[in-house]
């Protein structure tokens, strides 16, 4: 058990969840820090912050996150914080594109919604209080070619958070969104020249941004933001007009 607030941070092992756990932890949180396939980046940073955890599941198994909170219940004893970070992306255009891709995306879709009903019930409700931070993307305001049943999956967080707003308001639980543009990640670093040279061209700031940009952000609405509910907050450089 522990003191300290906890925040529980969904594929956290890279890029902006990584960010995300680094700024949590500098603001006093012990961090969760789920994993499901990248075992020793998630060590590795579980070993820099203090007092963090690596846990790994499979979020499009309801019975890992079962397991997965059990965990974090026994070694820390609640839950102030949950960044829904965890994302999975299937590229292909849609008349092509396989159903068990979009299977696999919607699962994990599925999995966040479950992750998030269990983190209410156990833990936030019981505590009258709680933070639920959803990380979207500005693809699902705008769409993206190829990417059909992600965009779907993000503005469906998007709408989850607005639901939830409603519900949990009178429950001293805020739930908001950050929706980044696009950020240096391995996703991004995979894309051929001529197709970054494209998005830089229609991000009035000129460059991508960093995944502690958008760690800043989640940072502020777990600890300030107090009168901020039902909120998505673009981290894009101006590419959408949020």
């Amino acid at each position: 058990m522990t003191e300290k607030p906890v925040a529980l941070v969904t594929g956290a092992a890279r890029g902006i969840g990584a960010a995300c756990a680094r700024a949590l932890a500098a603001e006093g949180f012990r961090v969760a820090i789920h994993y499901n396939g990248s075992a020793d980046a998630a060590a590795k940073l579980a070993g820099e912050l203090p007092d963090a955890f690596a846990l790994r599941a499979d979020l499009a198994d309801p019975a890992a996150i079962d397991a997965l909170l059990a965990e974090v219940g026994e070694r820390a004893g609640r839950i102030d914080v949950l960044v829904n970070n965890a994302g999975l992306t299937r590229n292909a255009p849609t008349p092509v594109m396989k159903l068990d891709d979009y299977d696999a995306v919607a699962a994990l879709s599925r999995g966040t919604w479950y992750l998030t009903k269990l983190v209410l019930r156990k833990f936030m409700m019981k505590q009258k209080v709680g933070r639920i931070i959803q990380i979207s993307s500005v693809v699902g305001h705008i769409g993206n070619r190829g990417q059909s049943p992600y965009t779907m999956a993000k503005a469906g967080l998007d709408a989850l958070t607005r639901s939830l707003a409603l519900e949990l308001a009178d429950r001293n639980i805020l739930v908001n969104s950050v929706a980044p543009g696009f950020i240096e990640t391995d996703m991004t670093a995979a894309l051929p020249e001529p197709a970054k040279e494209r998005i830089l061209e229609r991000i009035p700031l000129g460059r991508m941004g960093t995944p502690e940009e958008v760690a800043e952000v989640v940072a502020f609405l777990a600890t300030r933001g107090g009168y901020i509910q039902g909120s998505v907050i673009h981290v894009n450089g101006g590419l959408y007009g949020g």
